[in-house]
């Protein structure tokens, strides 16, 4: 359960005074989700990104132009439109000049109610000057000596949404602030104190109030508290989870090499040094009697599938079964036709299930998976639907599924399954990242391309150069090659200026003929299916997809990808896509078409897309270019959307909280220390709820 002294800020923002239907929906739209409306706690913890210094005042004369200025003056005169469309103006004055206040589109009644002749006024606005004449329009704020006295000099900008005006959400939030329980301190009060860090609920104000503009900087003490709160929060949740699955019903799975040495004595290439360390953590782990949770980092096409193969093998070796889980039902069949012939060669015996199996061979493989006979089961989340019972699932591996996050590690756990988990990935993540949603796990890394792939020209084209594109794809095709050739949408959109799949496949149908093929997620999978056996057979030459394509596809005859609108894609997906081919032996190209004129983000993508092909070097650029909540795929996968930290400028707090969470945990498991209970407040605050039931009582 929720500590109760939470429980003011866990209610809808609509108890807040002010909040009415109509800001409450636009909250809803801002900070709820489809399965709850926004609260309180949600207002306090939305920052602002900016201020307005509204501090600088001058006389009319020495205000500097083109910045925001606060001025005092007498109102000398209105001046009403002369025609319809034209704006309604108001002068003050002091005594070293006068300034022009301009509305267009505004009631005049309340101009005149707002600024009666004679009346002493203070405006806040950009200052500019028109015509030779000093002018401010549509000023921010028009005051009275008394609102003046109240008016913050340093006003926070916060993330808005439609509907929502600033000075709406603002008292929003000052309502929310009120509500702020009196809360323990869950930091080591002595390390806060040195810091100069704030409490929580101080750094909360300092940051909703600013005095100065620096204090809403990533950098200043009150952020650095908050950030490193939601830090410790989110890893004292994996320590905890790492604590649970690793500690209890550790069995320990001893391999003997008998079954691993025939598989790798079928492999057609050696093994990397890479690959082989990997292998000896992973075996080093079965064999001892803690669970095995360990990542698998590897960049496209550097072996992460023979080694999640020889895991198998050793397992099977120490008596017990293995599950690889792949994201879709196309790479789970490609892994499956992949590790067969090996695993045959070896004595394995191997099935593939996904929710695609006729009846009779479902049950067939199920029968399998419970009386053992099935050595190693290839397939999608089905895998671990109802129903589906193993004789001893010793190793579960999950392929390139970023939605199989803390959350699905809770629930295993939860169903008490003592299965060592290998979670293997080929998206280069940073490794700031990887604390974040991989932090409970040890981590091995593939660094090495194996021997004979070959290295990716890549070329970057205008669109404007579409006619030499197809052209150089036509010789490409009449070589031999086949093509991906990847677009945006599936259909077009009156919304986005991109070129859709199903017009490129079209155009490309009459310059081509039968010998390209249409694939994207929206078409049923037997068609999806079909479009991609053509293009491994050769059937066809040219593939046109969406991103579909971007994980596992494996077509080794596959040397030229082409990627429109490649502007509108991350660092991440466009190396993910451009890892499709290079996996033969002929020369690669990939070709970056873009849509002039670039942004300088897009321009320095693609500058860095040509000089890299190194992931990780482009995963670390992609982390400064983006940030981590635009990082592909980290907003419908397990990573964590965070609020207060930002973990390109929050990174070594990162590295401190992880570190302090271990300690934490080492040194009280259950949290019932003295910092325990403070530690469990701050675990439901950030909605680390799952975390929290591991704990007794909690």
């Amino acid at each position: 359960m929720r500590p109760s002294v939470l429980n003011p800020l866990f209610v809808e923002a609509t108890k807040l005074r002010g909040v009415g239907p109509k800001v409450a929906a636009a909250l809803d739209r801002l900070l709820g989700s489809p399965s709850r409306p926004a609260r309180v706690v949600d207002l306090v913890l939305h920052l602002p990104i900016s201020v307005i210094d509204r501090s600088t005042r001058a006389k009319m004369r020495d205000a500097p132009r083109d910045q925001v200025v606060t001025l005092e003056g007498r109102v000398r005169e209105h001046l009403a439109p002369a025609k319809a469309n034209a704006p309604f103006k108001a002068v003050i004055e002091d005594e070293t000049g006068d300034c022009t206040l301009v509305f267009f589109r505004n009631n005049a009644s309340w101009i005149e109610k707002a600024l009666p002749i004679g009346s002493t006024r203070f405006v806040s606005g950009k200052l500019e000057l028109w015509d030779g004449r000093l002018q401010m329009v549509h000023p921010d704020r028009v005051m009275d000596a008394d609102a003046f006295a109240t008016m913050p000099l340093v006003e926070p900008v916060y993330p808005l949404t439609e509907g929502l005006f600033p000075r709406v959400l603002g008292k929003a939030v000052e309502a929310a602030l009120e509500r702020l329980p009196d809360l323990p301190e869950w930091q080591d009060e002595p390390r806060r104190v040195l810091r100069g860090w704030p409490t929580f609920a101080e750094a909360l104000r300092a940051v909703h109030r600013p005095s100065k503009p620096g204090d809403v900087e990533a950098q200043a003490p009150a952020r650095l508290r908050l950030a490193y709160d939601e830090l410790l929060a989110s890893q004292l949740a994996l320590a905890l989870v790492r604590n649970q699955q690793v500690v209890d019903d550790g069995v320990a799975h001893v391999p003997t090499g008998a079954v691993s040495s025939r598989v790798e004595a079928a492999l057609p290439f050696r093994l990397t040094g890479g690959q082989r360390k990997a292998l000896d953590e992973i075996r080093a782990d079965m064999a001892s009697p803690r669970r095995m949770l360990r990542l698998l980092q590897g960049d496209v096409g550097s072996g992460k599938t023979v080694v999640a193969l020889l895991a198998a093998a050793s397992m099977m070796e120490a008596g017990a079964q293995s599950a690889l889980m792949a994201p879709t039902e196309i790479l789970a069949r490609q892994h499956f036709a992949r590790i067969a012939p090996l695993a045959g060669a070896a004595g394995m015996r191997v099935a593939v299930l996904t929710g695609r199996d006729k009846a009779s061979e479902r049950a067939a493989t199920k029968a399998g998976l419970e009386d053992g006979t099935i050595d190693l089961v290839v397939g999608t989340h089905a895998l671990f639907s109802e129903g589906v019972t193993f004789r001893d699932l010793g190793l579960v591996v999950v392929d390139e599924q970023h939605r199989f996050g803390v959350a699905q590690r809770l629930t295993l756990a939860e169903k008490g399954r003592a299965a060592e988990l290998l979670v293997m990935t080929a998206t280069p993540i940073p490794r700031t990242l990887v604390l974040t949603v991989f932090g409970d796990m040890d981590v091995s890394i593939l660094s090495e391309k194996p021997a004979g792939r070959q290295p990716i020209v890549t070329l970057a084209k205008p669109a404007d150069a579409m006619e030499d594109v197809v052209a150089a794809v036509g010789r490409a095709v009449a070589n031999g090659a086949r093509v991906y050739w990847v677009c945006p949408l599936v259909t077009e959109s009156e919304h986005a200026d991109l070129v859709a799949a199903e017009d490129r496949f079209r155009a490309l149908e009459e310059y081509f003929g039968d010998r390209v093929r249409l694939m994207h997620g929206q078409m049923k999978g037997p068609e999806r299916d079909s479009a991609m056996a053509d293009f491994a057979s050769g059937r066809a030459s040219v593939l046109v997809a969406t991103t579909v394509i971007e994980v596992g596809v494996d077509v080794p005859e596959a040397s030229v990808m082409v990627i429109e609108h490649a502007e509108r894609f991350g660092l991440a997906q466009l190396h993910q896509l451009r890892g499709r081919v290079g996996r033969g032996a002929a020369k690669s190209f990939c070709l970056l078409v873009y849509k002039s004129p670039m942004g300088k983000t897009a321009e320095q993508r693609i500058d860095m897309m040509r000089d890299t092909e190194d992931g990780f070097v482009i995963a670390e650029a992609d982390l400064r270019l983006r940030g981590e909540g635009e990082l592909i795929g980290t907003k419908q996968s397990g990573l964590p959307n965070f609020k207060l930290a930002l973990l390109d400028v929050h990174g070594k707090l990162l590295e401190e909280a992880r570190r302090e969470a271990a300690g934490l945990v080492a040194d009280d498991p259950q949290l019932l220390g003295p910092r325990g209970e403070a530690l469990r407040v701050l675990l439901h605050l950030f909605e680390r709820d799952a975390a929290a039931r591991l704990l007794q009582g909690g």
